[in-house]
């Protein structure tokens, strides 16, 4: 095919069928690479991979065989990438809304020990479902409290296309007391690490929940093992007041401090959370080369403070976006990344962009990657990554006039205007919906499953709802009148006096 011939083609609208072809040459309207948008570029797709990326006039003349589709109007960019994610716990969702902090300990713990394997793989392809909607191509599994291995997660992840870091819980302490040995420890990261080691999609990783959940041994020998394989420790850590105050009582060093200590903090350590550091934390995550989860909806939903994520950026400390489960919706995501920035650090000091849409959609493509271990494989668009990437829709009213496109995908872009979305290649999801299985149907079991789950689950939640909250409140009494007072006892007022 000529490059005049190409040039005086009608646009048309793309169709799933489109895309069935192996290997494949596609030229969008624009190609987000690793140092911003760039037009008449062309891209080659082969064995799941990106074989070619280039000027489209070079990529036509390297492989005259192939039949460029050309995507007018459309974005071709990588696929986004969830640091931190707890796929079993979609069935809770607004369960934890308005709730204070540490919900795990009333939530999220007795709900997934209430899943066995059939709704662990429920809750998990929902989790996946979600994620590829909202543009998510990877997500990492801190890893669940349920019974067994993590197996049903794993296929789950992998029959709804999505690839997935997938994290076992390594705890060996609970309630202060050691409860599992060391050496258990250690036989069952060693199984976990290497049952995953081939899997096309799924990527093993080991995690410790809160660094005193486990003894110094056991978080020294997790990190080790995740360090010599490759492989990613997660855990949770300076997350809330709490927690913090809790190491402090117990250990006299902070959550960060405390894995330092233990030699737990490394290049293979992902922190999650990391919102409440001090200078020296900052450092020793800087020194050892640690990567942090920024979750700024989570920050925003249930967190006692924002992480200095442009601080972070700014000290050479690797950072990646996650959602924490709080909602897979990848643009809201980063415009939350950068809101929450200037909301919490960029108004106090005149900081009107806080790094711009462009360090934002950095951190949630290449930065997200490269804390996960996987830099070389995903968040970008480059030969010989994966083939994980969305086709996106430009040509809306949200993003006319164009005038800098990394900013408008940061405030301005939605998740319905995501066209495809493509792992390794493979059409997963077309205009948000999964070509070969039946979601709409499978949804209709959602709702029994979770209700199974919460029914069983000792949740304790201290959130009422707002209307059960407010009947429950004295209020004060109402101005003199008879049209105060009818309004006083339609609110469910009682004769109760307050104090200014």
């Amino acid at each position: 095919m000529s490059l005049t011939t190409f040039a005086s083609r009608e646009p048309y609208e793309p169709a799933p069928d489109d895309f069935s072809a192996a290997p494949m040459l596609l030229a969008p309207e624009y190609v987000l690479l690793d140092d911003g948008p760039a037009q008449g570029y062309g891209v080659v797709i082969e064995r799941g991979r990106f074989a070619c990326v280039d000027r489209l006039e070079a990529v036509v003349s390297r492989y005259p065989h192939l039949s460029a589709k050309p995507l007018p109007g459309k974005l071709l960019m990588p696929g986004f990438v969830d640091t931190h994610h707890h796929l079993t716990q979609s069935f809770g969702k607004a369960l934890a809304f308005g709730e204070p902090s540490e919900i795990y300990r009333r939530i999220w713990v007795p709900l997934e020990r209430c899943l066995d394997e059939r709704l662990l793989y429920m809750s998990a392809k929902l989790a996946a479902l979600e994620a590829l909607r909202g543009g998510f191509t990877t997500v990492c599994d801190a890893g669940t409290r349920a019974a067994g291995d993590g197996a049903p997660i794993a296929a789950a992840t992998r029959d709804a296309g999505v690839r997935c870091v997938l994290g076992l819980v390594c705890n060996n302490v609970s309630d202060g007391a050691v409860q599992i040995e060391r050496a258990q420890i250690v036989r069952q990261a060693s199984q976990h690490l290497s049952r995953w080691e081939s899997d096309p999609l799924v990527r093993p990783s080991l995690a410790v929940s809160i660094p005193e959940a486990a003894t110094d041994d056991v978080l020294r020998a997790v990190a080790n093992l995740c360090g010599e394989s490759g492989s990613v420790f997660q855990t949770h850590a300076n997350e809330h007041l709490a927690s913090v105050e809790r190491s402090l009582v117990n250990r006299k060093l902070r959550p960060i401090e405390h894995l330092h200590h233990a030699g737990a903090l490394g290049a293979q350590t992902l922190i999650a959370h990391a919102t409440l550091v001090t200078p020296h934390e900052l450092c020793l995550l800087r020194d050892t080369g640690a990567a942090v989860a920024y979750n700024p909806v989570a920050s925003q939903w249930k967190g006692n403070a924002v992480a200095p994520a442009m601080q972070m950026s700014a000290l050479g400390i690797r950072v990646g976006l996650g959602t924490d489960g709080t909602r897979s919706d990848a643009f809201r995501l980063v415009d939350a990344a950068e809101a929450s920035q200037r909301l919490a650090f960029g108004l106090a000091t005149g900081d009107a962009s806080c790094g711009g849409g462009q360090l934002w959609l950095r951190h949630a493509l290449g930065g997200s990657a490269d804390a996960l271990r996987l830099g070389a494989t995903i968040g970008s668009i480059a030969p010989q990554h994966a083939a994980d990437f969305l086709l996106v829709d430009i040509d809306v009213p949200e993003m006319k006039p164009s005038w800098d496109l990394e900013w408008e995908l940061v405030r301005l872009a939605n998740r319905e205007q995501i066209v495809g979305v493509f792992v390794a290649g493979r059409l997963r999801l077309w205009r948000g919906w999964p070509l070969d299985w039946d979601a709409r149907g499978w949804l209709r079991d959602i709702d029994a499953a979770a209700a199974e789950v919460v029914a069983r689950a000792s949740i304790t939640r201290v959130h009422q709802g707002e209307a059960e909250r407010m009947r429950d409140l004295p209020l004060a009494r109402p101005a003199a009148g008879r049209a105060g007072e009818d309004a006083w006892a339609a609110a469910g007022g009682v004769a109760k006096e307050v104090s200014p």
